[in-house]
C-alpha cells in the first residue's frame, strides 16, 4: 500500500515534471552547451570557441553599458514604485471610502498589454505632438518642452518612470495582503498604551513588513532587470542605445548579428549577475530584520 501510494503520488506530479523538463531544462543544457560554441542560428556547424564568448562579453561595452542602465531603471523601481505602491496600500489597508474602487484602479495597469500601454505612452511623450508638451505649454512651463523619449538625457529615466508606473500594482497587491495579516489587536494595544499613528506604523508596521518588503524587492529586481516588451514598444533601445537594457542585447546578438553562441553566453552572465544581486539583497534584509 505505502509503495502504491508513493507511485500515485509521483504520477499526479509527473505531468509538470515533464512540462518543465522540456521547457526549462533542456533548454537550459542546451544554452549552456551552445555558450561554448560560435554558431549562426542556421548552420549544422558548430564551432567550439571554450571562453571566447564570455571573454568577448568583458570587453564589450555596450553590453555592460546595458546592464548599468538596467540596473538604473531597477533602482528606481526599488525605490518609487515600490514606496508608491506600499503607500498607497496603507492607504487603501485602512478605513476610507471606496477602498474597493482604489483597489480595483491600482491594479489595472499590471494587467494592460506592455505593447498597449508602450504604444499609448509613446504618443503621450511624443516631441511633435504628445499630449504632455501640450499640457506643459498649457501650464506655462514651455521651456520643459522636448521629445522624451528621443532625448539621451531624458529617454533612461521616461522609460524607468513609465515602467514603475505599470508595474506598482504587483507591489500594491503584496503589500496589501501583507498588511492585511498583521493583527489588529496589536494596533488597539498601542492605541491603548498611548501610541500615536506615527509610533504604531514606525513599531508595529514597518517592523513586520520587513518580510514582505524583501519579497517584493526581490521580484522587482528579476521583474525590472529582465524588462523587455515595453522597452522595446517604447523606444526599440535607442536612442544610440541609451535604453538598451540586457534581453534586448541578447535579442540584437540573436536576431541582428546571428551570433546564438554569443547570446546564449550573454544570457548565462545575466542570470549569474541576477542571482548574485538576489542574494545580496537577500543578505542585507536577513541582517536588517536581526537589528530591528
Amino acid at each position: 500500500m505505502k509503495v502504491k501510494s508513493t507511485l500515485e503520488n509521483y504520477l499526479f506530479v509527473l505531468p509538470a515534471v515533464i512540462i518543465f523538463t522540456i521547457f526549462y531544462i533542456i533548454p537550459f543544457i542546451w544554452v549552456f552547451q551552445l555558450a561554448f560554441y560560435d554558431w549562426d542560428g542556421i548552420m549544422p556547424t558548430k564551432f567550439f570557441v571554450g571562453l571566447g564568448n564570455f571573454i568577448e562579453i568583458l570587453q564589450d561595452k555596450i553590453w555592460w553599458r546595458s546592464i548599468w542602465q538596467a540596473g538604473y531603471i531597477t533602482l528606481i523601481a526599488l525605490t518609487f514604485q515600490n514606496a508608491l505602491a506600499f503607500l498607497l496600500a496603507w492607504a487603501c489597508d485602512r478605513q476610507i471610502r471606496m477602498k474597493n474602487f482604489y483597489r480595483l484602479i491600482f491594479f489595472i495597469p499590471p494587467v494592460l498589454s506592455e505593447v498597449v500601454v508602450g504604444l499609448v505612452w509613446q504618443w503621450i511623450l511624443d516631441g511633435n505632438y504628445g499630449l504632455l508638451n501640450h499640457w506643459l505649454v498649457s501650464l506655462g512651463f514651455p521651456h520643459l518642452v522636448r521629445n522624451w523619449l528621443s532625448d539621451p538625457k531624458t529617454a533612461l529615466t521616461t522609460v524607468a518612470i513609465v515602467h514603475s508606473w505599470k508595474g506598482f500594482g504587483w507591489g500594491f497587491l503584496i503589500f496589501l495582503a501583507g498588511l492585511q495579516t498583521i493583527p489588529r489587536e496589536l494596533y488597539e494595544a498601542a492605541r491603548v498604551d498611548g501610541a500615536n499613528a506615527w509610533e504604531s506604523f514606525r513599531r508595529i508596521t514597518l517592523p513586520l513588513m520587513i518580510p514582505v518588503a524583501v519579497l517584493v524587492g526581490i521580484l522587482t529586481i528579476l521583474g525590472t532587470m529582465q524588462a523587455f516588451v515595453l522597452i522595446i514598444a517604447m523606444t526599440g533601445g535607442g536612442p544610440a542605445y541609451h535604453t538598451q537594457v540586457p534581453v534586448l542585447r541578447i535579442l540584437a546578438s540573436m536576431r541582428g548579428s546571428s551570433r546564438f553562441g554569443y547570446a546564449c553566453a550573454q544570457g548565462i552572465t545575466f542570470g549569474i549577475i541576477l542571482v548574485i544581486v538576489s542574494f545580496i539583497q537577500y543578505r542585507f534584509s536577513k541582517r536588517a530584520r536581526q537589528y530591528q
